[in-house]
């Protein structure tokens, strides 16, 4: 039997050691540095509210089984929840997340400030423009909590040990094999921090970095203010508050104060080490402002107060999973109460079973960037994860840390004006200034707007009309040299095709889902070029890697263009020594030879539709590459385009982007992405997990009638009367003059020419489900 592991009897320590005995792995044991179950860690001082609605639809689902369960166990008071807006801005916004409520099944409605005094007597309702409930939100009780998933878990065998602190973890052969205490060893098979903000001393331990930071957050309680004891949970976002009642006084938490980031080696000793002293002078403006939504608070007195430390992350998600420099060694830490007993459940499945049951790529302890993953990054990018917990955030805003990875063609993107975007830590071009064109309208609404320009028209027009760079250095690239029987068995297309062959194909799980898409080129009868979608698909690649195959990350010292546009060959041919001739040189082909002066690997891809290649080269060779294409491509009418321009060009394609269209949750054919599948290809991961039956859920092309608004995603889409799916990734199509939308559907619904409706703020979108692709349906210019 499986030897597992725990450090940290919190609430989440407790929920794993649960879920795992629940499912049959009952040799667990969990160590706890404090006395069992009042830990002094987070889960001893958390105030407990549970808000489940959030913009990820993961972490929504992860926050309603924590809600499940904890109510069947009696640690779950479902007294509902008000979130309130006091400005205009911040009503728009609850009209937002009321839409999160509907697309990921979470009831909720908007109220009026009569119905929300109702609710709140206490509140001044002549400040609220109205509010959100959710009913079924309300209070975790966090220790009682540990304390009932910890007696489950006993009475099937698993064992708790208290003041048992882990000071070494145990290896043998690369990986875990136990760990020690100072009175003993615990052989293991499986070790799993669940130590909360201490998980980077853990880590250290393991030789993994934790990339958290802990940070102080302010929490008082007041004298009597004749609250009602079973009163909903209140946030009051605009001034970063929270409320809770305790009986007839109140609980106030604050993100209001500067940012308090915690040493681990500052905490003291004693029962309550994450219960700092409470800065009553950072707190003054959190108890005015409270006092002035609540009035009853100004003849109020505080009567204790603490500095409590919790657990931040660079992106404000999670650390769930394996170490790539440990295994064995796994990680379940920066998750707060309301997502407790969710995550573990996910955890228990994965280890068990070989995968979650929900996608957790957004939460995934591999998910970074080893630049990403430097302290001061972590440190900086944690901070402003809580300064922004109650901010109304637009999906397109900016990071704090830029430049932490420019391509080779940065310069040059920079004289020419360009705005960029971050993604995965990369500096991406949205649009170029030199493009813009006069007198352009704004053509948007102010949400869909925001980090836009009408540039990117011009950009995607140019594009459809003559040709234009892409930088696709930020596309992951992996040098694979091995045997194709490697690839062949992990990839569901056939990839055993000559050199010089590129394949779409998908990595699937165990269980058929689409864990992500690739690109795979073949460079040799043993060499291949691989694009991935990030650092979770080289450790998949590598955990599966027999002896004999090498994987290499080659992405940092090189970099990428691509040239596409109907005059792509005209700009190409004479500059390369590679047959770019219709006949020679055919789509999902790859060839290798040199662009003037500069050894090019080059891809008959396109991800906007057009006829092109796309161009890679060593990073030393980018600048020469840049200016080699730049000065051929003057008498052509080429131009520089960004990310907003792409991104309209390829939903106008109907291309996938893995990690928003689709996840590890959908199968191929649900995606519409069963041509690349090949059965007959021979055996493959997931294979066996396919099932030939009709899908009951599709991803459906929408176009939406109003011209002026664009959806971000994430939008619920209503048929019926009641909403029905959810928006995955949208843009507006310039060359089809309308916005488009790509959301799931019930397979019912999913047929060209149905009305749909889709939720945007407090309005109602008219779309249709379109015939897909909406652009050169037979792929006549692709493959000019």
């Amino acid at each position: 039997m499986t030897k597992v592991v725990i450090i940290g009897a919190g609430v989440v320590g407790c929920a794993l050691a649960d879920e795992l005995t629940m499912r049959g792995w009952t040799d667990v044991t969990v160590l706890e540095q404090g006395p069992l179950f009042v830990t002094g860690g987070s889960s001893s001082h958390a105030p407990g509210l549970v808000f489940q609605t959030n913009p990820s639809r993961t972490m929504t689902r992860l926050a309603r089984y924590t809600v499940e369960k904890l109510g069947e166990l009696g640690c779950f008071r479902p007294l509902g929840s008000l979130e309130v807006a006091t400005t205009p801005e911040r009503l728009a916004e609850l009209h937002r997340r009321f839409g999160y409520g509907q697309s990921w099944g979470i009831g909720s409605a908007m109220l009026d400030p009569v119905a929300c005094a109702e609710l709140v007597p206490l509140l001044d309702k002549d400040r609220v423009l109205g509010g959100l409930h959710v009913p079924t939100d309300g209070l975790a009780l966090a220790v009682q909590a540990c304390e009932a998933q910890a007696a489950r878990a006993q009475e099937r065998g698993a064992r708790f040990v208290g003041r048992a602190e882990v000071t070494k973890i145990i290896q043998a052969d690369g990986r875990v094999v136990g760990v020690w205490t100072a009175d003993a060893a615990y052989p293991a098979d499986i070790v799993v921090s669940c130590a909360g903000f201490w998980g980077p001393k853990i880590g250290e331990l393991a030789d993994t970095t934790i990339p958290l930071l802990p940070m102080a957050h302010q929490f008082v309680r007041t004298s009597n203010v004749n609250a009602v004891d079973d009163m909903p949970i209140l946030r009051h976002q605009d001034r970063d508050l929270y409320f809770r009642a305790y009986g007839e006084s109140l609980g106030i938490g604050s993100y209001l104060h500067e940012p308090m980031p915690v040493s681990l080696d500052e905490l003291a000793e004693g029962p309550h080490p994450s219960m700092l002293p409470f800065t009553p002078e950072t707190f003054a403006e959190s108890w005015d402002a409270a006092a002035e939504l609540l009035p009853a608070l100004r003849h109020a007195e505080r009567t204790d107060g603490f500095n409590g430390v919790f657990s931040f992350t660079a992106d404000g998600f999670p650390l769930l999973g394996e170490s790539r420099t440990l295994p064995g060694f796994w990680t379940a830490e920066a998750i707060w109460v309301t997502h407790s007993a969710g995550a573990a459940r996910e955890m228990a499945e994965w280890l068990v079973n070989g995968r979650p049951s929900l996608d957790l790529h957004e939460c995934d302890l591999n998910r970074f960037d080893p630049a990403q993953l430097a302290p001061d990054y972590t440190r900086q990018r944690s901070i402003r994860s809580f300064e922004e917990v109650y901010d109304i955030l637009h999906p397109l805003d900016p990071p704090s840390v830029r430049n932490i990875r420019v391509s080779a063609f940065h310069a040059r993107q920079t004289e020419l004006g360009a705005v960029f975007g971050e993604a995965a830590g990369w500096e991406r071009p949205l649009w170029y200034g030199v493009n813009a064109a006069p007198d352009q309208p704004k053509a948007r609404d102010e949400w869909s707007s925001r980090h836009w320009s009408p540039i990117a028209e011009t950009e995607a027009r140019i594009t459809r009309e003559r040709v234009a760079l892409y930088d696709m250095t930020s596309l992951m690239r992996l040098e694979v040299e091995g045997p194709v029987s490697f690839l062949q068995g992990l990839t569901s297309n056939n990839v055993d095709k000559p050199v010089g062959s590129v394949t779409y194909t998908l990595l699937l799980d165990s269980g058929g889902g689409v864990r992500s898409d690739v690109t795979v080129a073949r460079l040799g009868e043993q060499r291949f070029q691989v694009g991935v979608n990030g650092p979770i698909d080289l450790h998949w690649l590598r955990d599966h890697a027999p002896a004999g195959v090498r994987i290499r990350d080659i992405t940092g010292g090189t970099c990428g263009l691509g040239v596409w546009g109907p005059r792509a060959r005209d700009l190409v041919a004479p500059l390369t020594d590679i047959d770019v001739s219709a006949g020679a040189f055919r789509y999902f082909q790859a060839r290798e030879g040199f662009l003037g002066t500069v050894p090019v690997t080059m891809l008959r891809l396109s991800y906007v539709g057009e006829l092109g290649w796309e161009i890679y080269a060593r990073a030393d060779h980018g600048l020469r590459l840049w200016d080699t294409l730049w000065e051929a491509g003057r008498d052509l009418g080429l131009i520089a385009a960004g990310r907003a321009a792409f991104s309209s060009l390829r939903l106008e394609k109907g291309y996938r982007l893995w990690g928003t269209d689709m996840t590890a949750e959908d199968s191929p054919y649900e995606a519409g992405l069963g041509f690349a599948v090949r059965r007959d290809a021979g055996d493959f991961l997931g294979r066996d997990a396919l099932v030939d039956s009709e899908p009951e859920r599709r991803l459906t092309c929408l176009l939406l009638a109003d011209a002026g608004v664009v959806p971000m995603g994430r939008e619920p889409v209503y048929a019926g009367g009641g909403p029905v799916g959810f928006v995955t990734s949208a843009a507006y199509g310039h060359t089809v003059g309308a916005p488009i939308a790509y959301a799931w559907l019930p397979a019912a619904l999913a047929v060209p020419g149905t009305e749909v409706t889709i939720g945007w703020f407090d309005r109602r979108l008219a779309a249709t489900v379109a015939e897909e692709p909406l652009f050169d349906p037979k792929h006549e210019r692709l493959r000019g």
